[in-house]
């Protein structure tokens, strides 16, 4: 990932998370998140069964604060952002985010909080999942 043509970050074998924050978000969904993250079996055993996590694999996590996951794109043709958290909540819950995922002994990498990134990624599967904190089975 790279800013302004500087390398601001790089992983090994890993996951790229794109981190969309929204006003309603707190603590609880930053902590909830990154415990699923870190735990989410998405990697392929000798079976070729998804049942590693990152953590199993040693693997590394590119951490992407994307503010345009939270697009509502129901009414006309310009995307409305209005349900994105502040930059401040947002940047806060990020750190947050990406601190408890290293309190697991994670290699964490990260862009830079509201900068044009260009982030390249070569996808070994594709697997792409869609987390939201508001899902979990309470």
């Amino acid at each position: 990932m790279s800013v302004d043509n500087e390398i601001v970050g790089s992983i090994g074998h890993g996951i790229v998370v794109f981190v969309g924050i929204a006003q309603r978000d707190s603590e609880k969904d930053a902590f909830y998140l990154a415990d699923k993250v870190c735990k989410l079996r998405i990697f392929a055993d000798a079976a070729s069964k998804f049942n590693l996590s990152v953590s199993d694999v040693c693997g590394q996590v590119l951490a992407v604060s994307q503010f345009t996951l939270l697009a509502d794109t129901r009414k006309g043709r310009r995307p409305s952002f209005t349900e994105a958290a502040s930059p401040d909540q947002a940047e806060a819950l990020f750190i947050l985010f990406v601190n408890c995922i290293r309190e697991t002994g994670l290699h964490v990498e990260t862009g830079r909080f509201q900068k044009h990134m260009i982030v390249e990624i070569c996808n070994d599967g594709p697997v792409t999942i869609s987390l939201d904190s508001k899902d979990k089975l309470l």
